[in-house]
């Protein structure tokens, strides 16, 4: 017999009316694909330190995620056990939050920059996020000084931002949703066409470019002091994407890195609720290509946009967020958790395995994961107290293998954590937005 997967919203209709059908196996989610088949490979580009972002929305169940107990010694939570294999790979940090932030739907909008989004209307001034700092140096040796990865293409709206990523002036950098057009981004060699095309493109947007600048800088003779410095601003932005394009027409002769697409489940879709596992594990097994091919060293993933998101079997996760402190939406909320710490713990996997120089590559690679929101002891949606792990990086000078518990209402500011992780990259950075030193506790 053959069986047809249905909708889980299938009605049936007759007579002007419609009835809903109860829960079928055939509506559940099924393997579209088979479990990928994807292996970890050598890296021959020597030690190089390396940082991926990857957050998840709309908080945690708390209860379950938050360690009892402290220190060294502490004991994995219930959430926290997916990653037992690697309790002395990373650390646990609870209490920190941005003091700036607002809260709500707009922590993917200030996780990296912890800025205090000043609305106007629909609109807000952001500043730039943290790894676009660390990508000014870090980038300058690769092809791609960042990657922007999202379930959502582009950049998303106020409050809802499709990614992580905001520049200099503020500007987000849009993201990208699809594993077939990562893939031919960044392993695809270009045609001869292709590369005549994409120079013509270059020197179009240039073209673009200045004679937007001399359009503003007729108009900046006319204004007043504080319009002139909203403008600067918007100079600093049009020079750095003069700059983006100077790189990446100095890489188009750079013949790529030669990978196979084999065992890449290029078609997964991000927001396909049955394809939701396959499509996580595909786009980290391309950050994992990025980073073993030093294609970028520095990459921004959120797995889905605040307010949105499936869990493994396509709940809405941010259904399960607003649980008032219901226990079986928390307990749904839970199996979320446990779903996303699953795909972090196959992408450690990959980078434990992975021989860098002599040691695993996971050791020079600082892998940060967490949420800009805490969904809290009823739901409520706060910046204090976000769920946040830090994993790698050891051979940089990072500690692990401990809980460092902060007094949620005395705590260092979040930002004090990316003064230490850029330090701890080679870059000599004292302040980042309202951070007051570095984080105690995180350095060996």
């Amino acid at each position: 017999m053959i069986h047809h997967r249905i909708n889980r919203r299938t009605v049936l209709r007759g007579l002007g009316a419609c009835i809903s059908l109860p829960l079928l196996d055939a509506m559940l989610p099924t393997s579209c694909a088979a479990p990928s088949k994807f292996q970890p490979m050598s890296s021959s580009v020597g030690p190089q330190a390396r940082i991926i972002f990857c957050y998840v929305p709309n908080g945690v169940n708390i209860f379950e995620w938050m360690p009892q107990s402290s220190g060294k010694d502490y004991q994995l939570s219930p959430t926290l056990s997916v990653l037992q294999d690697f309790q002395q790979d990373f650390s646990v940090l609870t209490g920190l939050g941005h003091p700036a932030a607002k809260g709500g739907h707009s922590g993917a909008d200030t996780w990296l920059t912890g800025a205090d989004l000043q609305a106007n209307g629909s609109d807000y001034a952001n500043t730039v996020s943290v790894d676009q700092v660390i990508s000014e140096q870090l980038g300058k040796y690769t092809r791609f000084p960042s990657l922007q990865l999202s379930d959502q293409s582009g950049t998303g709206s106020a409050g809802h931002s499709h990614t992580l990523s905001f520049d200099r002036s503020g500007t987000p950098l849009p993201a990208e949703d699809s594993p077939k057009r990562l893939f031919e981004r960044l392993f695809v060699p270009d045609s001869g066409a292709d590369r005549q095309a994409t120079l013509l493109r270059y020197a179009q947007k240039k073209s673009v470019l200045d004679s937007v600048l001399d359009d503003a800088k007729s108009l900046q003779r006319k204004l007043g002091p504080k319009d002139n410095q909203k403008l600067d601003e918007y100079f600093t932005s049009v020079r750095q994407t003069e700059q983006r394009l100077v790189r990446l027409e100095s890489w188009i002769d750079v013949p790529k890195p030669n990978v196979s697409d084999k065992d890449l489940q290029l078609g997964s879709q991000p927001r396909n609720a049955h394809d939701r596992m396959m499509w996580l594990d595909v786009m980290m097994e391309l950050s994992y290509l990025t980073f073993v091919t030093d294609t970028s060293r520095v990459i921004t993933f959120e797995w889905s946009r605040e307010a949105s998101g499936y869990g493994g079997g396509g709940e809405n996760h941010h259904e399960f967020s607003h649980h008032g402190g219901d226990p079986d939406m928390l307990e749904k909320l839970g199996q979320i958790d446990r779903f996303f710490l699953e795909r972090l713990h196959r992408f450690l996997s990959f980078l434990k395995s992975t021989q860098d120089a002599g040691d695993a590559m996971l050791d020079r690679t600082v892998v940060v994961y967490g949420s800009g929101m805490n969904s809290g002891k009823g739901g409520e949606h706060s910046p204090k107290n976000l769920p946040l792990l830090v994993a790698g990086g050891q051979k940089l000078g990072l500690q692990h293998g401990q809980h460092l518990a902060f007094d949620v209402d005395q705590s260092p500011p979040l930002s004090n954590l990316f003064v230490t992780l850029a330090n701890k990259l080679n870059l000599e950075i004292e302040q980042f937005q309202d951070s007051s030193g570095t984080l105690t506790g995180m350095e060996s």
